[in-house]
C-alpha cells in the first residue's frame, strides 16, 4: 500500500480543504516529499496521534496480553496444509519486502530529482 499511496496523488486528489484555518486545499499540496513541508504541523500531529491510537487499541494491547503479533481475529492467508500455508506466508513476506524497496526507490528518486517518476 505504501507504493500505491505514493502513486495515487498523481491521479486523484480529495476535494475540499486540508487545513480550513489556513485555507489550504488538498489540490494545493504537491506530490511526493515536497508535501511534507506544506502540511501544517497540527496535521502531522493528528496523523501521529491517530497511528498511535490504532497501535495502542488494536495492536500493542493484544500483544501485551499474550496475543501474537498480527493476530486480529481473522485470517487472510489460510490453508489446512502446513506446507501450503508456509509457502503463502513466505510469498507475503517477499511481496512486502519488495514493496518496501519500491517505495524507498521512489523516495530516493524524488529526493534527488524532485519527481518520483523521472519526468
Amino acid at each position: 500500500w505504501a507504493a500505491m499511496g505514493y502513486i495515487a496523488p498523481e491521479y486523484f486528489r480529495w476535494p475540499g480543504l486540508l487545513a480550513p484555518s489556513s485555507k489550504l486545499e488538498f489540490t494545493d499540496v504537491p506530490n511526493g516529499l515536497a508535501a511534507c513541508s506544506k502540511v501544517p504541523s497540527n496535521g502531522w500531529a493528528q496523523v501521529i496521534l491517530f497511528c498511535g491510537c490504532v497501535e495502542t487499541y488494536w495492536g500493542y494491547d493484544k500483544y501485551t496480553k499474550g496475543g501474537s503479533p498480527g493476530e486480529y481475529g481473522w485470517k487472510a492467508i489460510t490453508s489446512t496444509d502446513p506446507e501450503t500455508r508456509k509457502r503463502k506466508l513466505n510469498a507475503e513476506l517477499a511481496n512486502g519486502r519488495l514493496a518496501m524497496m519500491a517505495v524507498t526507490g521512489m523516495f530516493f528518486q524524488d529526493g534527488l530529482t524532485g519527481s518520483a517518476w523521472g519526468d
